[in-house]
């Protein structure tokens, strides 16, 4: 019956320790209860005697006082592939290669061919075949690919299960990757000089958390160079439209469009309209800024309008003004100009006028931040500053090329410093989803868990003013992450900063997702995501070899035999001898065995018999 409930029984420890296991045994014995252990095992011992018999090994089991006898299990024709290790660095930069190594053992395959799959969330990555040469083997494949996006990811890799397979469970493992920046990424595309030009580039050169190619054009295919030969006599290149906007405009993580002329087509940005918009909406961003070529200011309108969260509303106003802060304007962290230097309508307040603007109109959905003071448009102030989301990427409109207006006269008037670099170093973390300036936030902890403990998740909720959303109500959902299957649903009320922790009951090894909404009254906080891997660190799963070798030395050690028929009776087993404790004894003896012992029993009667004498009692 006892063999029969472990049958049935799901084996789910991390680890096979033999020596910890025969010290329970001894200790559970009560001492001197036990004569003989059996030991059957396949040897695949991971914990102390993974490297064999040690001295200290020796000791302990010398200890037990009694023969242990052992008995191979799991011998014979056995067919296995597993993922034996995987090593991959914690993390890894965007647009930049990194590498995983995996080793992948395949047991009974000699001459058979696998292919190793590695996924992303349950997109194939990449897919390499394996060979193996032996019959029990360890081959180290290397998957090199490149993060096209910020984040952390969980990663599994895997190999086909054959129906044939000793252990399935071990063809797959899970592990996650934090993609960050190195530097920010950024493309600068200009019509043509301007002191708008000069001071963001500038300002962009002088950043070392940036790394800038910029573009502008200086002479356009109507102007006259009085030259014989165009191509011999210049040395302006051609703009380069169709390697930066359909070859390697994936490679950047913010694309800067200011003043462009949208109807020449020796320049114009039509034909890659496509692309672009694949760009932006993957995950990428865009910010257009306006001038006298932008917004449909040239005779063709902008050919990225439907990315942009400002559309056209008009000729531009060419007259000075100070731009106002929007309600959204005063809480976001893109206008959050202030400091010891004063409050942000403040210091707006102090910075010189700029000259002119595009006339626009806001989409629905976006969130305009800076206006102009008395212009209208539909009745409303003419949006100046507006952000949108496309897709998975971000946009920003700017409907003028005047903000350098913040940049060099600021200084000779007396103007807060530095406000221009404020300015646009806030825009372009937001435009990258810098992790600081999001509203809602979840971090799984940690990123990777043991089978059969919980997973933490700690969800961090802020307002539209990036104050702390105190008891705002959080749920958050676990998922596989390939599948997008439920898992579990949690809910929990943010506290006073505006964290709140929960934990998920464990869950099969495996990737899984955790997707977080956020809620305060009616107003929604946005959605947030992270990832965690359910996998073991030991080889428990991975290496299912026989250690026979163990077994014996085991056997050879404490007295007892190695065992080849499992058909032998437990009376052929060695047993130590039993030890003997006397409990108690009775013995009759008569008193006249022992004449000592009837002599004095005879002189005190005799002598009670005198003294009763003596005093007349008789």
């Amino acid at each position: 019956v006892a063999l029969q409930a472990m049958s049935d029984r799901v084996p789910t420890g991390s680890r096979t320790d033999i020596l910890s296991a025969l010290t329970e045994v001894g200790a559970a014995s009560g001492g001197g209860q036990l004569q003989g252990v059996l030991l059957l095992s396949d040897g695949s011992d991971n914990a102390t005697l993974s490297g064999g018999l040690t001295p200290a090994a020796i000791r302990a089991l010398e200890r037990l006082k009694v023969p242990i006898s052992t008995a191979v299990v799991g011998e014979g024709a056995v067919i296995d592939l597993a993922i034996d290790s995987v090593r991959a660095n914690d993390f890894a930069f965007v647009r930049n290669a990194t590498t995983v190594t995996v080793g992948v053992r395949g047991r009974g395959a000699l001459g058979s061919t696998v292919q190793v799959t590695l996924r992303r969330e349950g997109n194939v990555v990449a897919v390499k075949p394996v060979t193996f040469h032996g019959d029990d083997e360890v081959l180290d494949l290397q998957f090199t690919f490149t993060p096209d996006r910020t984040g952390r990811f969980v990663y599994t890799v895997s190999v086909p299960v054959d129906p044939r397979e000793a252990d399935a469970s071990n063809n797959a493992a899970s592990f996650t990757i934090k993609v960050i920046r190195d530097r920010v990424r950024v493309l600068l595309v200009a019509g043509r000089p301007t002191w708008d030009e000069r001071a963001l580039r500038g300002m962009l050169v002088e950043d070392p958390n940036v790394e800038l190619v910029s573009f502008y054009i200086l002479r356009e295919a109507t102007d006259r160079t009085e030259t014989v030969s165009d191509a011999t006599e210049l040395a302006l290149i051609p703009f380069p439209r169709e390697e930066i906007f359909r070859e390697k405009i994936r490679t950047f993580d913010v694309v800067i469009i200011l003043n462009f002329p949208n109807d020449e087509p020796q320049i114009s940005l039509d034909p890659y309209r496509a692309s672009i918009s694949e760009y932006v909406r993957g995950g990428g961003a865009i910010a257009y800024l306006g001038g006298d070529r932008s917004f449909g200011e040239a005779r063709a309108p902008s050919p990225l309008e439907d990315l942009l969260p400002l559309v056209t509303a008009g000729s531009a106003d060419l007259g000075a003004f100070k731009p106002r802060l929007t309600p959204e304007g005063l809480r976001h962290p893109v206008t959050a100009l202030g400091g010891s230097g004063g409050s942000s309508a403040e210091i707006l307040a102090k910075l010189p006028p700029i000259q002119g603007m595009n006339l626009t109109r806001a989409r629905a959905g976006a969130v305009v931040l800076l206006e102009h003071p008395f212009q209208l448009v539909d009745g409303k102030n003419a949006p100046l500053l507006a952000l949108g989301e496309v897709g998975q990427g971000r946009s920003l409109a700017f409907a003028t090329d005047g903000s350098w207006a913040w940049w060099l006269p600021a200084q000779s008037t007396g103007a807060t410093s530095r406000v221009f670099e404020k300015f646009w170093g806030n825009a372009l973390r937001w435009l990258v989803r810098d992790p600081d300036l999001t509203p809602l936030s979840v971090v799984a902890e940690p990123s990777s868990v043991e089978p059969g403990m919980p997973i933490g998740v700690v969800v961090t909720a802020r307002k539209a003013d990036y104050s702390p959303a105190e008891s705002a109500s959080i749920e958050a959902e676990l998922k596989e992450a390939a599948s997008g299957k439920l898992v579990e649903r949690k809910a929990a009320i943010a506290g006073s900063d505006g964290n709140a922790r929960m934990e998920f009951a464990p869950a099969p090894v495996g990737a899984y997702k955790i997707d977080v909404k956020a809620t305060a009254g009616s107003n929604s906080l946005g959605e947030a995501d992270d990832v965690v891997a359910v996998q073991s660190k030991s080889s428990e799963r991975s290496d299912i070899r026989v250690n026979r070798q163990l077994l014996k030395d085991i056997a050879a050690e404490t007295g007892g035999i190695f065992i080849e028929n499992l058909a032998i009776q437990p009376s052929a087993l060695p047993m130590a001898e039993p030890s003997l404790v006397e409990v108690g004894r009775i013995k009759d003896a008569p008193i006249w065995d022992r004449w000592y012992w009837l002599v004095g029993t005879i002189g005190i009667i005799g002598i009670e018999w005198g003294v009763r004498r003596r005093f007349g009692y008789v």
